[in-house]
């Protein structure tokens, strides 16, 4: 049964997804900030994480911060705000996803099976590597000139595409469906998970020489790269 922790201050938001979730067939951890999230987070390993922006005392921003120093699971924004800016701030923290206050319970539902869904599918090749970079997705570890990064389950599902296909230039609407988030309509969500692996694997963030930008159609991996 996989566990999912719901930090959120609102008590009968967390107490009706707590009972949503709880009825199919999820085990449900709440806090009611994020002191409380990461004790729970500390104790119970969640396999998904439910995320309130705004709470007093620590808010979301700063727990994703904390949060993603140590772990990777996926972790969903429930936030009443809907500028675009917040929501970048977001996914640049290392948030897999974001759903606006108020939601419907079934598209929350939808969203936490597919970021749980994709980390258990087996992909189709295990080890990749082009030039430099290596993947095993088999323990989900990633390499850079043989020093390991870690990377969101986001991050990962998007060098593993690159990965696969060196030089296939991907449009920013075929990645949001390899991450099976097509329902958000916001291309800038690759964007900003683009510009967070440069940030992390490219030498010269500025200059990438991995993941390129085409302009007008999206990305690919520097098909220079030799296997």
């Amino acid at each position: 049964m996989k566990t999912i922790l719901i930090v959120e201050d609102n008590p009968g938001v967390r107490d009706m997804v707590r009972e949503y979730l709880q009825e199919h067939g999820y085990r449900v951890r709440v806090a009611s900030n994020g002191h409380e999230g990461l004790l729970e987070v500390r104790h119970h390993r969640p396999d998904l994480v439910l995320l309130d922006m705004m709470m007093p005392g620590m808010d979301g921003l700063e727990f994703l911060r904390r949060f993603r120093a140590a772990e990777h699971a996926p972790v969903v924004f429930l936030t009443a705000r809907d500028a675009e800016l917040d929501k970048v701030l977001g996914l640049e923290l290392g948030a897999d996803d974001y759903v606006t206050k108020p939601f419907s319970m079934a598209e929350l539902l939808a969203r936490v099976r597919a970021h749980l869904r994709r980390g258990n599918e087996a992909p189709p090749s295990a080890f990749v590597r082009a030039g430099e970079l290596e993947m095993d997705a088999a323990s989900r570890t990633f390499l850079v000139q043989g020093s390991r990064v870690d990377l969101t389950r986001s991050e990962f599902e998007l060098m593993a595409a690159f990965l696969r296909a060196p030089g296939r230039v991907f449009s920013r609407l075929e990645l949001l469906e390899q991450l099976q988030e097509e329902a958000l309509g916001a291309e800038r969500t690759i964007d900003v998970h683009v510009r967070n692996l440069r940030a992390k694997i490219e030498p010269e963030p500025g200059k990438p020489r991995f993941i390129e930008t085409v302009f007008g159609m999206g990305y690919r991996l520097n098909p220079d790269l030799t296997p």
